[in-house]
């Protein structure tokens, strides 16, 4: 109890210091203030670490209630997550089960998923793969987006896809976005036409809406479902992996899924 008073005491200095109550203080005052609560904390470094550990349980246990309202209410967008059209995808386009990753070309996690991902396809005919571009990391986290989905006109979304996620040159840049493109056989020229068409600027604005809807809190993001699945479905038919997973997990939500 001491403790927490004397912590109390100390931030409401610290909030007469910032606040417009500051006005009235000398700068001698504010001094003594500042220096008060500089030396118990020198003194008392417990309280910092302490404050830290509270501060991070915080943030924990609200992902873990943002992840769990995520969870909850996905069926409720299983239209738009699973059937949305114009989505890209890979693997058997006719699959029993559906995988929808939210990714970003500069998500060092979304890269490692790229080679469990593809070993999925491979290993299961089953399997569908939606893309949600939902570039968050910036400029060019966008530019590779709308190359990606304009590669779609020439037929090669996933070609240029795999050569992002696979590129070993960090970070991106618009040259090497383009060289990436040529080098897996588009036209650049016509791909930098298509970028800027209203359907690439469209596609981006419904996954980040969805994204939104989801309260998607950074990439990846997956989920998995039969390829079926409905907004009428119950919330357990849909299994959400928010971030990197590993081969056993991402088996192991399929074959849940599965049954």
């Amino acid at each position: 109890m001491k403790l927490t008073r004397m912590m109390t005491s100390l931030v409401a200095g610290l909030v007469v210091v910032g606040s417009a109550q500051a006005a009235d203080m000398t700068t001698v005052q504010k001094k003594q203030v500042q220096d008060v609560v500089r030396d118990y904390l020198i003194q008392n470094p417990d309280v910092i670490i302490q404050s830290l550990q509270m501060y991070q349980q915080k943030q924990i246990e609200q992902a873990k209630k943002t992840i769990q309202k995520t969870q909850d209410s996905s069926s409720q967008y299983a239209t738009a997550l699973f059937h949305q059209a114009n989505d890209p995808m890979a693997g058997n386009p006719a699959g029993k089960i559906t995988i929808v990753e939210f990714f970003d070309y500069q998500c060092p996690h979304c890269l490692e998923m790229t080679p469990i991902i593809e070993s999925l396809i491979k290993s299961n005919p089953e399997i569908k793969v939606v893309f949600k571009e939902f570039p968050i990391r910036g400029p060019m986290s966008e530019l590779a987006s709308r190359a990606a989905l304009a590669a779609k006109e020439q037929g090669k979304y996933f070609e240029l896809h795999r050569a992002l996620m696979e590129s070993k040159q960090e970070p991106l840049t618009e040259d090497l976005i383009y060289q990436i493109a040529q080098s897996v056989g588009l036209d650049v020229e016509k791909l930098k036409t298509a970028m800027k068409s209203n359907d690439v600027q469209e596609q981006l604005k419904t996954n980040y809406k969805l994204a939104q809807q989801l309260e998607l809190i950074g990439t990846p993001a997956f989920f998995i479902a039969k390829s079926d699945v409905s907004k009428t479905s119950p919330a357990a038919s849909i299994i959400f992996i928010p971030g990197q997973a590993d081969m056993s997990q991402m088996s192991l939500a399929i074959d849940k899924v599965s049954k």
